[in-house]
């Protein structure tokens, strides 16, 4: 009897495993990570200077930029990369920029060529990922950008 329901429950997980297959979330697919994107802002699919795909957003009001990496023939893309910059706010120093990076797990942040600050984060999704796993991405985008509007930019 415990062999039959060895065999019911394999049968079952490999039933199961092409339709997880097909839920995972790549970037070869940027209108599933867009309909995501919209769930925490507004969000729009637009095409980069190279023709590559780019989300344009917006989270609790802080404007960002999702760029596509690795794309062949502006498709099938391996990654994406969250991206925010800070225009005209060129009081800030590479020392704060060092403190943010050394005390922070989430967003990498320097100093452009202007001097403006900026916040990235790049998320790994070649092979795909769950749904629940981009969403925590954005949530960590999300605490990321609220923290360094608070510690770096002094914005509550």
């Amino acid at each position: 009897m415990s062999l039959r329901v060895f065999a019911v429950a394999a049968a079952a997980l490999f039933a199961t495993a092409p339709v997880m297959a097909n839920d995972l979330i790549d970037a070869t697919d940027p209108a599933r990570i867009l309909n995501i994107a919209r769930g925490f802002g507004s969000a729009d699919l637009e095409k980069d200077s190279q023709g590559d795909p780019k989300i344009t957003g917006r989270i609790e009001g802080t404007r960002y930029t999702i760029f596509f990496y690795g794309c062949t023939n502006n498709t099938d893309c391996d990654d994406i990369q969250f991206y925010a910059a800070w225009n005209g706010n060129n009081k800030f120093t590479q020392a704060q920029m060092n403190e943010w990076n050394r005390t922070k797990r989430y967003g990498k942040a320097y100093l452009d060529r202007d001097n403006d600050p900026v916040l990235e984060m790049v998320v790994n999704i070649d092979y795909g990922v769950s749904r629940r796993n981009i969403e925590d991405s954005f949530n960590w985008w999300k605490v990321a950008l609220r923290g360094f509007k608070k510690d770096v930019l002094g914005e509550n």
